[in-house]
């Protein structure tokens, strides 16, 4: 006959093993996983026999027991007991006395699982200890691993509902003793006794050790103490990935025309003269500089010679220089001729032709590692002196000057806060600046481009999105002429001077956030980013070991954060391994040298080149 046994406490694959040997030799017992059963086929006498024995060995022996806990913490006691409970596991005999501890932190209680006689045994420990803690010492050490004991203070300082203060402790020392550490409590007053007789609890942190101390009844030990759990864990990293990108494009095309004419003082000549701001070298500055000259000149007559003299003067001299700085000044072609009419005439004239073309595009890719809910600042750029204030005495003396530096560059500010499913808020700031020039040749101030964006975004794990952008076109034409002469056509280009100008920016700026959640994370970032400045390397220099390698190696002592090969023969991919050797082709074999980077593989020569 032919009977099937489902199971309730055992499983079927080990009661297999032990009915096995009972099942005669024409009989069979096969074991059901899906529905924990037993299969049995098998003469009527011996299923019966089969039936009477699994009634007795599938049956529940295991024990359960739940204790409420008043004094003691539940995780504390819990900890204690699976480190008794896995010392006695040795042999057969630990295997039997197998139990269960799992803390309940809703209620402070422990459930227990097992041989009846072990749970027994466990749940009275776990009341023994339970009752000791309550004569046990108010004052609690809270060694923090990965919290802040200077932020964590004044959240459990609220939950107790007090205000905090800082306490520095003063003690005389004497001798080589270290001085005493600052130590931040509540205020005095809350060590008086509460309205129960019992002195109010106090919390303190020790900067030493960046530990939470704290001094209360016991039930109120073990509230803080599970807060103090829940909250000092390892917080995850994000790496945050900027890039900016900014493509310009400057054309500007200037073309003018200047005169002068004049005659001496007393000539009929008249005089007149045409000048534009967007033209140089300024014809006025020269003619000015050139008459200041002649002026200073006198002419001696002695026994029928002629001497003719400069004199030089200040005035002189600062048109003559003014004249040099225009010359020096100016941009693009220019020429120019000048006459004399008559005796007492001379006209002039300049011709300035300018066309320019400016391309630019820059490329920024700044990024910084950060702990989650952390604010970080990148900076990459120069500090340069504002003027904000200038002042001088009554008498012109005892100047001064009040400077203020401010950063030019790259800035990156960011706060990255993860939420669930792996999204991440960000909040952002992201400025890019430069300097355009002074405000003018007379004023020294400094004029700053500046492109910023502040924002709040949620970005999913690894995506890169659009933070912003900016496109942007700006055409300017200028044109200075003198009235009806410039308009007359043909020649009214000798009476006029045009500029025109355009100037085309496109800016935009790409966010990419990656969270690291474990150490292996941020070894293969650190790989990733240090092969990057290895390759570079290796292909200014690609017969000598990188520079990088050897600093890491003689000034840290540690070896490279390189990804290993996946075999001794694979190389790292910066070098592409070797093709096989073409019949026919002489070749140069070099010896095997291993290193914890590279491996040197055969190099084939061209076929001019002997065998060595």
């Amino acid at each position: 006959m032919t009977e099937v046994f489902r199971l309730r406490s055992i499983e079927a694959a080990s009661a297999v093993e032990t009915l096995r040997p009972l099942v005669s030799r024409e009989g069979s017992v096969t074991a059901n996983r899906a529905g924990n059963s037993l299969v049995v086929a098998d003469y009527a006498d011996n299923i019966r026999r089969i039936r009477s024995l699994l009634g007795r060995i599938d049956s529940e022996g295991a024990s359960t027991e739940l204790i409420a806990l008043k004094n003691a913490g539940a995780r504390e006691i819990a900890s204690s007991l699976q480190q008794l409970a896995s010392g006695g596991q040795s042999g057969g005999e630990g295997a039997r006395n197998a139990i269960s501890v799992v803390a309940i932190d809703s209620s402070n209680s422990l459930a227990l699982r097992g041989d009846s006689g072990t749970v027994s045994r466990f749940a009275a420990i776990a009341r023994d200890l339970d009752k000791r803690a309550a004569s046990g010492t108010e004052i609690r050490v809270l060694f923090l691993q990965h919290a802040d004991a200077e932020k964590l203070l004044p959240v459990l300082q609220q939950l107790v509902g007090q205000a905090g203060a800082t306490v520095t402790g003063s003690t005389s020392s004497s001798g080589n003793s270290p001085p005493p550490a600052s130590v931040s409590s509540t205020s005095f007053q809350a060590a008086a006794p509460s309205a129960s007789g019992r002195a109010a609890p106090i919390i303190a942190r020790y900067e030493g050790v960046n530990a939470i101390i704290i001094s209360a009844p016991a039930e109120l030990q073990r509230t803080l103490g599970e807060v103090v759990r829940q909250l000092d864990t390892r917080r995850e990293q994000v790496l945050v990935e900027a890039i900016i990108i900014e493509i310009s494009d400057t054309a500007a095309k200037r073309l003018g025309v200047q005169f002068l004419l004049g005659g001496a003082p007393g000539s009929s000549i008249p005089f007149a003269a045409t000048n534009y701001s967007n033209t140089g070298p300024n014809l006025l500055t020269i003619a000015g500089a050139v008459g200041a000259r002649e002026l200073d000149r006198s002419t001696t007559t002695v026994n029928g010679n002629t001497t003719t003299t400069t004199n030089g003067s200040a005035t002189s001299d600062q048109l003559a220089q003014a004249a040099v700085t225009s010359i020096l000044g100016a941009t693009g072609g220019f020429g120019g001729f000048a006459t004399n009419i008559g005796k007492n005439g001379i006209f002039g004239t300049i011709i300035n032709a300018v066309s320019q073309d400016n391309k630019s595009n820059i490329l920024s890719t700044p990024s910084i590692l950060t702990l989650d809910n952390q604010e970080a600042k990148l900076l990459v750029g120069q500090e340069i002196p504002i003027t904000t204030g200038e002042q001088l005495g009554q008498n012109f003396d005892n100047a001064f000057r009040t400077v203020q530096r401010q950063n030019v560059g790259i800035q990156l500010e960011v706060k990255p806060q993860i939420n669930a499913g792996g999204s991440i808020k960000l909040f952002i700031r992201q400025e890019v600046s430069s300097i355009a020039g002074p405000v003018s040749n007379n004023f020294s101030d400094l004029i700053l481009n500046k492109r910023e964006i502040q924002t709040t975004v949620t970005i999913d794990d690894g995506q890169i999105v659009a933070l912003g952008g900016l496109l942007d076109d700006n055409e300017r034409r200028t044109i200075e002429k003198i009235p009806l002469l410039g308009d007359i056509p043909g020649l009214g280009a000798l009476f006029r001077s045009k500029a025109k100008s355009r100037q085309k920016t496109n800016l935009m700026v790409f966010i990419r956030p990656t969270i690291l959640r474990s150490a292996a994370d941020a070894r293969a970032l650190a790989e990733l980013r240090y092969g990057y400045a290895r390759d570079q390397q290796l292909l200014l220099r690609p017969d000598q070991e990188p520079s990088l390698d050897q600093l890491v190696r003689e000034y840290m002592g540690a070896e490279p954060p390189i990804a290993l090969p996946g075999s001794a023969d694979a190389l790292p991919p910066s070098q592409p391994a070797a093709a096989p050797p073409v019949p026919g082709k002489p070749e140069i074999i070099i010896p095997e040298v291993k290193s914890s980077t590279q491996r040197i593989r055969p190099v084939e020569l061209p076929p001019s080149e002997p065998k060595k």
